[in-house]
């Protein structure tokens, strides 16, 4: 945005100047806002004391007065943000405290805010705007922002936003939400600038000094002819640096990078990483052009993908961190149940050996070893394998040379660690044998903790699950239920 420039010292309240873009001050603005919201809540209890013993008159006076100031203060603060350290604050306190900040942000900041927040913010947001604010907010959006909100719209409002829309909007937004989530076409926006390629950059330089601003994220224009279908790109800096009678044929690229709106919006992701883009097109079927995907929402697709895939290693989806304990309860319970349960089933496995452990006691100390070495191994390989799957380095050609690698580098591992495991454990029993049972059940759990974990996530995959999610607990169980039946199964032969 052109009103945000870094570099001054001080953020300042709407229409005064620039607002300054850093990250520490949404971190100041937070804590003073905590302040003002902690102040308030002890003038609140005053007061209730006070109308319980003395004049009601004069507490609610002194009340209203003292709220009103620390309503000041709060808009003044957060009103002298970018939407996005906004949307941190809001995400960043408890629920009652959110609606009553919320309520304080300035009206033409509503839009931003609410495309800025994380999902599970913003149906609460929603929730408390009356119809009249959410029909502002969302007439001042583009198609696009209006469908990525729609799942959390109440349905009359996406009716009578509508109204409001050319026939060509109306179009892109109806075409916009009948993209499936997670998908290219559910990411792209139609803000862009096309061209034909039978004319002169003269001609595309006074047609772009005639719009009133570039989309954002403009590097190139795309060429196309009489009937849409995409011909080529022209970048911004050809444009500039060719002489103006030349024809954008002459000077457009012809080999694109396209996108189609059903692809996934990781493999986008993919594709800009790898070609460094800052934009590409999205073309149908037919090779007509129909939208744009920008660096920004592909940056969003890969931090929620990161986010995704670090809450389901433990079996988790996202949640509202200050939501009550119930609604918590429903996210967290299942996989922990389900841990619960593989716990027990290591342990009716370890309590097979009784007799084992009641001979050789200092057994009982050792096995935990072999069985957090092996899933610590585990974890390793299969933080590899998600990654390598996520960037669609594992084919079915090079699967199985995958997995004999990772069985070779685990062993290698596995060996130099186990004589200081070996080590460590003569030194405290006393005995070779001993020695000699860690050694092997530490390099046996290592190897079956790394062929598991290049097996259950490709598993998970293959039957059209998520192969992060719960793989953590999964692999937990395996290696501490093989540990503690390799360990001690060896012991009964050996040591018996």
């Amino acid at each position: 945005m052109a009103d945000e420039q870094p570099g001054l010292e001080h953020p300042v309240t709407p229409g005064t100047g620039q607002r300054r873009l850093d990250s520490e001050d949404a971190q100041l603005a937070l804590q003073e806002l905590q302040t003002i919201l902690k102040r308030q809540e002890v003038v609140d209890t005053l007061a209730q004391r006070q109308r319980d013993t003395e004049d009601e008159d004069g507490s609610n006076l002194l009340e209203g007065m003292l709220q009103r100031q620390h309503e000041d203060e709060i808009r003044q603060i957060i009103n002298s943000l970018h939407p996005a350290d906004i949307a941190f604050i809001l995400e960043s306190l408890p629920i009652h405290e959110r609606q009553a900040v919320w309520q304080l942000v300035a009206p033409e900041y509503d839009a931003d805010v609410l495309l800025e927040v994380e999902d599970w913010v913003r149906e609460s947001l929603i929730e408390s705007m009356d119809h009249e604010d959410l029909i502002a907010a969302t007439g001042t959006m583009d198609a696009d922002e209006i469908a990525d909100l729609a799942p959390d719209l109440p349905a009359g409002i996406i009716t009578e936003v509508q109204k409001g829309l050319t026939d060509a909007e109306r179009a892109q937004l109806l075409a916009a939400m009948g993209y499936p989530e997670d998908t290219v076409g559910a990411i792209m926006d139609f803000d862009m600038v096309r061209v034909r390629e039978d004319v002169t950059l003269e001609v595309v330089l006074r047609y772009l000094r005639r719009l009133h601003e570039l989309p954002d994220h403009t590097d190139q224009i795309f060429v196309v002819d009489r009937n849409d279908l995409l011909r080529g790109t022209l970048s911004l800096s050809r444009l500039l640096l060719s002489e103006p009678d030349t024809l954008v044929s002459t000077v457009m690229e012809p080999d694109v990078l396209s996108l189609n709106p059903m692809d996934p919006d990781a493999d986008a992701a993919s594709a800009f990483e790898r070609y460094d883009l800052v934009s590409a097109p999205v073309v149908d079927e037919q090779g007509r052009l129909i939208g744009r995907v920008t660096i920004d929402e592909v940056v969003d697709v890969l931090q929620e993908d990161s986010q995704e895939q670090q809450l389901s290693r433990a079996g988790l989806q996202e949640e509202d961190m200050f939501a009550p304990a119930l609604s918590a309860l429903r996210n967290r319970a299942p996989w922990l149940l389900i841990n619960l349960c593989t716990a027990s089933t290591a342990s009716f496995i370890a309590s097979r050996f009784e007799d084992t452990v009641s001979h050789i006691v200092i057994l009982a100390f050792l096995m935990s070893i072999v069985a957090g070495i092996g899933g610590n191994s585990g974890n390793q390989t299969m933080t590899m394998i998600i990654r390598a799957m996520a960037t669609g380095r594992v084919t079915g050609s090079n699967l199985w040379p995958l997995v004999r690698r990772e069985l070779q580098v685990t062993f290698m591992v596995g060996a130099c660690g186990s004589l200081v495991a070996a080590t460590f454990a003569w030194v405290i029993s006393g005995s070779y044998a001993v020695a000699g049972v860690m050694m092997a059940a530490m390099v046996g759990n290592m190897l079956i903790g790394a062929a598991l974990g290049v097996l259950i996530p490709l598993l998970r995959d293959r039957f059209g699950k998520d192969p992060a999610m719960g793989s953590s607990v999964l692999l937990t169980f395996a290696t501490d239920s093989l540990g503690f039946f390799l360990f001690l199964g060896l012991a009964t032969v050996f040591l018996l």
